[in-house]
C-alpha cells in the first residue's frame, strides 16, 4: 500500500513505550510528524533520536506531535531512551511505536528491497530505512522523505519543510527553493494579478509565472 501525498493517513493503533495510541485522536487537532529507525541502540539513530529530542521547544511552537517507530520492543525502548537523554542532555518525552511485526512498516512501506524474500515475503529479521512523514490536522499527508539506514536525516531541513508546510497551508501561496521563514513566497498561478495585489498587496513579477510577495508577520 502506497500512502500518497494528501491522502488520509491510516487510523493505526500501536503500542508505544508510553502506552498504547490511537493515531488520529493521539495528534488531536495538530500536526504530527512519524519517522521510523531500523533498530533501537544503534549509532545513526540514538544521534538522530537525540536531535529530535533537543527540537522538542520548536515542535511545541509549531503545534507538531512527533512520534518515532522501531521494531524493538516498548521495554527496549525505555532502555533506550536512557541513552537518548544522556546524549540531549533533555528528557525524551516523545513516543516510540514498537513495531515487531512490521504491520506499520508495510502499511508506510518503510521496508528496503533486501527486507523481502524472493517470492515477496518479508525476512524475518526484516529493518525499516529511515522513513518520515509529515501529517496535517487534516489527517492528510503532507510530505514524505526515505533516508537509507546508514545516512542521519537533516532534522534542519524537517524543521524548514515544516515550516514551508504551514506557511503555504495558512496563506494559500508556495514556496520557492531553499525558502526560510521571512523570505518571498510564490504567489500560486490560479490567482490572476488583480487579485494577488488585493490579497498580498505588492507583488514582484519575476516572470508572469512567477510571481513573489512577502507575508506580513513573517
Amino acid at each position: 500500500m502506497t500512502i500518497r501525498i494528501n491522502q488520509i493517513v491510516p487510523d493505526f493503533s500501536a503500542e508505544t513505550d508510553l502506552g498504547r495510541i490511537q493515531f488520529h485522536s493521539w495528534m488531536g487537532d495538530g500536526w504530527a510528524i512519524v519517522f521510523s529507525h531500523p533498530r533501537d541502540f544503534t549509532g545513526v539513530c540514538t544521534t538522530e533520536m537525540s536531535a529530535v529530542t533537543q527540537m522538542s521547544q520548536q515542535w511545541e511552537e509549531r503545534n507538531t506531535k512527533v512520534i518515532g517507530v522501531s521494531a524493538d520492543g516498548a521495554k527496549i525502548h525505555e532502555s533506550w531512551k536512557q541513552d537518548i537523554q544522556t546524549l540531549a542532555c533533555q528528557p525524551v518525552k516523545f513516543p516510540i511505536i514498537s513495531d515487531k511485526n512490521s504491520e506499520l512498516a508495510r502499511i508506510f512501506e518503510m521496508l528496503p528491497e533486501e527486507a523481502f524474500e524472493p517470492d515477496g515475503s518479508l525476512k524475518n529479521n526484516a529493518r525499516t530505512v529511515r522513513s518520515l512523514f509529515i501529517v496535517g490536522p487534516d489527517k492528510r499527508l503532507k510530505l514524505s522523505m526515505f533516508y537509507p539506514s546508514n545516512v542521519g536525516r537533516n532534522w534542519a531541513e524537517v524543521l524548514r519543510a515544516l515550516n514551508a508546510l504551514q506557511a503555504a497551508a495558512e496563506h494559500s501561496v508556495a514556496m520557492p527553493a531553499n525558502w526560510e521563514i521571512g523570505e518571498d513566497v510564490i504567489v500560486p498561478s490560479v490567482i490572476n494579478d488583480e487579485d494577488a495585489k488585493i490579497k498580498f498587496g505588492k507583488v514582484e513579477a519575476v516572470f508572469p509565472y512567477v510571481r513573489t510577495t512577502k507575508l506580513l508577520g513573517k
